[in-house]
């Protein structure tokens, strides 16, 4: 089998242990399948949960997951700041912990939509140069901010330092500035859900089929005539729900596709 090879294609669910980066995850199942491989969104090396893992010719459906909501638990050490809000980075302040009714306060306030200053450990370009290699050098840059929905924050205990969070939020949200919001700094970090995909499902072994990997998508059924049309870039005379659907043909993915003007125009074909 050819190295980066388009077979065989899907989406595997890792449960990524502390320690190792996720490129060197993806790079593991790589090696196992022999298939090009992809993340659909990366954890800090020292977080733990789910990482969505697209082989083969699926990696083309990336762009259909990494804009999925996530869910985590994270335990958030209220009592020091550290410059990259996980306990890799150095402590910058040490406070008081909250009282209880002060935290609930600050929990409040981070609900809804919300503005959140990305971390300075963050791949989020500056200048054209990653933040992090900035910040690894000593450099020091503005940070932007990032608009983020948090649709839940819970309290699941709290000790009078540390409060262990439950938390649901949309792509590109970044738990890490959360803690730094309420005063303190990440201790850990677990993603337990990507949009449908929950890591008590997670399986490095096993390949999810495209098809079964975009089922939150509207499925349209295709004719073999119509399957090789959309493979050849054509669109359909059909009339379909707004967004993205599936093109199904015999029970196997054969793309995604958008309708525009009463026509369905395929925007990612599957050989």
């Amino acid at each position: 089998m050819p190295r980066h090879a388009l077979s065989p294609s899907g989406l595997v669910l890792v449960d990524k242990p502390p320690g190792p980066s996720s490129f060197a995850l993806v790079r593991s199942v790589r090696t196992a399948t022999g298939a090009r491989a992809g993340h659909a969104g990366t954890l800090d090396p020292f977080a733990t949960g789910l990482l969505l893992v697209l082989v083969g010719a699926a990696t083309r459906l990336a762009r259909y997951l990494v804009g999925l909501d996530k869910r985590y638990t994270t335990i958030v050490d209220l009592q020091t700041r550290t410059a990259t809000g996980d306990p890799e980075g150095q402590v910058v302040e040490e406070r008081d912990p909250p009282a209880a009714s002060e935290l609930e306060g600050r929990l409040q306030g981070l609900r809804g939509e919300i503005d959140l200053r990305i971390p300075a450990a963050s791949a989020v370009k500056i200048g054209g140069e990653r933040a992090y290699r900035l910040a690894r050098r000593g450099v020091v840059v503005e940070m932007p901010m990032r608009r983020s929905v948090v649709h839940a924050l819970e309290l699941l205990r709290f000790d009078g330092r540390r409060a262990e969070l439950e938390l649901h939020v949309s792509s590109g949200t970044y738990i890490r500035a959360i803690a730094d919001a309420l005063g303190g700094h990440c201790e850990t970090l677990r993603r337990t859900a990507v949009g449908p995909f929950d890591v008590a499902a997670a399986d490095s072994m096993r390949i999810i089929a495209p098809v079964d990997a975009l089922a939150f998508l509207p499925a349209v059924a295709l004719s073999a005539e119509e399957a090789v049309a959309i493979r050849c870039g054509r669109a359909l005379a059909r009339s379909v729900d707004p967004g993205p659907v599936r093109l199904v043909a015999d029970g196997a993915l054969v793309g995604v596709g958008r309708e525009c003007a009463g026509r369905v125009r395929p925007e990612t074909v599957l050989p």
